[in-house]
């Protein structure tokens, strides 16, 4: 009896420790309000049950996930609403163009659940999910007239400064995750440098150091800096009102007679690993999909082959993902990848690139993005067909780093020009600024041979070279120019 007294006495002391609450520290504001908060609170008269009637009146906050993305959309809007005429004008310019609407929304359902997620990941305002819709109508392939790219239209030089690679082989502006990655970051920092969401979005658009002046503007004559106040170009005036007319038409689409397609809320992608080179149609083949649709998920990919050094992962539809995975671990019909990089040794012609990789010079150009009157600069890296004897990875240098640079194609022309007193084929070379082989090549002699004066020299100078120098030598002593002439046949 003794020992369950014993039992009974540990037990209770067991429960009195339990219902303590966790200690703040010493000193702490918290512990007051904590123990504050704690204080039980007893009835001053007997309980009566709750009538169903009584419990009807006050509402429940549901706690289902919605089913359809745009609800979800219009359950985070945070961002103060803008009641303006350029507001108005917008939502009757949107809600004008149905087409426009369809396409574009058509568009964002495979990106827009994921930036929803990333956006709620971060606690931002969900209203920044529909920035893309103004920026490039969802178009990851839109490429402004300033060079912005992508479905949040990054410049090259703030791209680099987000680390969006932009090389040979892939332009990560136009990447899904990695842009919005980078434009969340850019949006998160200026609003850190703002506090505001409209005058970050300013900055978006405008540039950080130009709101910041245009404040400072402001400041200096005691006037308003919000973003109604601030004196700015137009296209950023109405780049907020933009912004504010989509929200009004997602937020109450039949207000506007909108018929916004059906999206639903979870992922429309999945990443897959990617560990060796293959080619683009190979992935589209192995995951069942159409080389287009395989694009639209991948729009950063820029060549027909995936460099697994350069871009570790690619996006697949959700149910293809695991298709792709199982076909590829059975595939056993030949190479992988088609295609190779390979590095230019020095400044050609396409047509000598194109003997050097035995490839069609068209083909050479279509695959290589090579316009028309260029010459390749030394240090390229050129896609080129892959040989049986390297089935090698590329190197993660060149995947990552690898450029195409140009330079304009020399035209030149056939010209003779008169040889002075004591002239030789190097003299001539110099003051052509030519090599003195292709002067002894052209006129064909050897590389040590002198000419006698008013001698006739043939040459191959670049067209404005040759114009100048027929101008100069009419003016002053003959010289005679023939773009058909045979070269003249001497030996010494």
């Amino acid at each position: 009896m003794k020992y369950l007294r014993l039992l009974w006495l540990a037990g209770l002391l067991w429960l009195a420790g339990c219902a303590i609450p966790p200690q703040e520290p010493a000193g702490s504001d918290a512990t007051a309000a904590t123990a504050t908060r704690l204080e039980p609170l007893y009835p001053d008269g007997p309980l009566s049950p709750i009538a169903s009637t009584s419990a009807a009146r006050h509402p429940v906050a549901g706690i289902d996930a919605p089913t359809d993305l745009w609800d979800r959309i219009r359950r985070g809007f945070a961002m103060p609403d803008l009641a303006t005429d350029q507001v108005r004008d917008r939502e009757q310019w949107y809600a004008t163009r149905p087409d426009y609407i369809q396409r574009m929304t058509e568009r964002s359902s495979k990106y827009l659940f994921y930036i929803v997620e990333e956006i709620e990941r971060r606690g931002m305002p969900s209203e920044l999910a529909l920035l893309p819709f103004i920026e490039s109508a969802f178009n990851p392939q839109a490429v402004s007239s300033a060079k912005a790219a992508g479905i949040w239209q990054f410049m090259p030089a703030t791209g680099n400064y987000f680390d969006l690679k932009q090389n040979a082989f892939r332009d990560d502006r136009r990447d899904v995750l990695a842009s919005t990655r980078a434009a969340l970051d850019y949006l998160q920092k200026l609003y850190g440098m703002f506090g505001d969401w409209h005058l970050a979005l300013a900055a978006y658009n405008w540039g950080e150091g130009s709101v910041a002046r245009a404040i400072a503007r402001n400041e200096k004559q005691g006037l308003p800096t919000g973003y109604l106040d601030l004196s700015m170009p137009a296209e950023t005036r109405m780049y907020v009102p933009k912004l504010q007319a989509i929200k009004n038409i997602v937020a109450n689409p039949d207000g506007f007679s909108v018929d916004l397609p059906l999206i639903g809320n979870h992922p429309y992608f999945q990443s897959v690993e990617i560990t060796r080179d293959i080619d683009v149609a190979l992935v589209a083949n192995l995951a069942g999909v159409r080389v287009e649709d395989f694009r639209a998920l991948n729009p950063s990919l820029q060549r027909p082959v995936i460099l697994a050094a350069g871009m570790p992962q690619i996006l697949l539809p959700w149910d293809n993902a695991q298709v792709f995975r199982k076909n590829l671990q059975a595939y056993s019909e030949g190479q992988y990848a088609s295609w190779t990089v390979w590095a230019v040794p020095s400044t050609m012609t396409v047509a000598a690139a194109a003997r050097r990789t035995g490839m069609d010079e068209d083909d050479l150009r279509r695959v290589n993005g090579i316009p028309p009157r260029m010459m390749i600069k030394a240090g390229s890296a050129l896609m080129v067909p892959r040989t049986a004897d390297n089935q090698k990875n590329v190197s993660s240098h060149l995947a990552d780093n690898g450029q195409i640079a140009f330079t304009p194609e020399i035209v030149t022309r056939r010209t003779t020009v008169r040889a002075g007193k004591h002239e030789t084929v190097a003299s001539i070379a110099r003051r052509y600024k030519v090599r003195p082989a292709d002067v002894a090549d052209w006129n064909d002699v050897k590389a040590s041979s002198r000419f006698k004066p008013g001698e006739s020299v043939v040459m191959y100078l670049p067209l404005r070279q040759a114009g100048a120098k027929r101008a100069v030598a009419h003016s002053k002593t003959r010289v005679t120019a023939s773009a058909h002439a045979s070269p003249a046949k001497r030996k010494r």
